[in-house]
């Protein structure tokens, strides 16, 4: 079976395409590497022993990507990465985050759909705003979302719902997962932020090696146990892992269901201190960071509950805090 993978040279693309190649999917990838590196396909290949076929591309070119898929023109499903994730960034500049992440989204989803291709879509659990309680289930209500990017990926799935409403041929699932975390256990992939970085793991990782002077700890006066914003953290592993059962599920020709929201996370809350502490565990090095004003764009508690992942996709997250930040510091170490 083929699969297309946007934004495969991603974090959480990459880490998908490794896992496919090694369950004997044929991966083609498109990635403008606007936000990755040509070098993670040596990974990539290096990890699998395979080659996945790959083109630069940007989805925003409808003409680019019409053509693409008329050369691939028996694909089974879409694995949809592409897509800006920084919430502050965002804030900064939503008109970018809007125009990859919403048109771009748009020009894929009408050329899929003529083609009846089903879509695994890449959503974040940002989608909930701030939550009346957690944790978060996936039929809680969708409220304003504190970001620009929150917003793009309410957009985004409101089309999907819509669409596949309209149109009973059209197969998607919405997964929205929590806080990404963690890198292959090779050293060889992992996450690669362009600049500087905007996840609080690569952050610590950086600081850690000096990259970086200090971390910056974004509000400590948040209604929470030591005041900081507690995040559900879920392995990439783990994550790329749900990609796989998703796609399984929405392949499975006796699933009549066209549309499913699922939730994925670990069902457990971290403190951005805890974190840290963690971080110094495992490593054995002090971290220096200072605390700052609270960023705008950021919700104070949010944990996933995981259940119809389990249900329906017989998935539970099995790597723990610790295994993911010890593979996030091999990364950056080896890299």
């Amino acid at each position: 079976m083929k699969i297309l993978v946007t934004g495969g040279l991603g974090y959480i693309g990459s880490h998908v395409s490794v896992l496919l190649l090694e369950k004997g999917y044929e991966v083609i990838i498109v990635d403008n590497l606007d936000n990755s590196s040509i070098s993670v396909l040596k990974g990539i290949k290096k990890i699998t022993n395979l080659s996945p076929v790959f083109e630069k591309l940007d989805i925003r070119d409808y003409n680019q990507m019409k053509l693409f898929l008329s050369k691939h023109n028996d694909l089974s499903g879409v694995i949809h990465f592409a897509a800006h994730k920084s919430v502050s960034e965002s804030v900064e500049n939503p008109l970018k985050y809007y125009d990859n992440n919403v048109l771009g989204f748009i020009n894929l989803y009408n050329l899929i759909k003529e083609r009846k291709i089903p879509l695994i879509f890449s959503s974040s659990a940002t989608v909930y705003g701030n939550a009346d309680s957690v944790p978060i289930k996936e039929d809680a209500p969708i409220k304003e979302a504190f970001s620009p990017y929150g917003k793009t990926k309410q957009i985004c799935e409101e089309i999907i719902r819509e669409t596949t409403k309209s149109n009973l041929s059209t197969k998607s699932v919405v997964l929205r997962y929590f806080n990404p975390v963690g890198a292959h256990p090779s050293g060889l992939i992992g996450e690669l932020p362009n600049g500087k970085p905007q996840n609080l793991i690569p952050f610590i990782t950086q600081t850690l090696i000096g990259k970086i002077n200090k971390l910056m700890v974004f509000g400590n006066d948040y209604p929470t146990e030591d005041g900081t914003c507690i995040r559900d953290y879920i392995d990439v592993m783990d994550l790329a892992e749900a990609h796989i059962k998703s796609l399984e599920f929405i392949l499975e020709p006796k699933n009549d269901k066209n549309f499913e929201v699922i939730n994925i996370g670990t069902g457990k809350g971290h403190s951005v201190f805890q974190i840290i502490k963690i971080f110094e565990k495992v490593t054995k090095k002090k971290l220096k960071y200072k605390v700052t004003g609270r960023r705008k764009g950021d919700v104070a508690v949010s944990y996933a509950d995981c259940s119809k992942a389990k249900e329906i996709l017989g998935w539970t997250s099995k790597l723990s805090i610790e295994e993911s930040i010890a593979s996030s510091w091999n990364w950056e170490n080896n890299n």
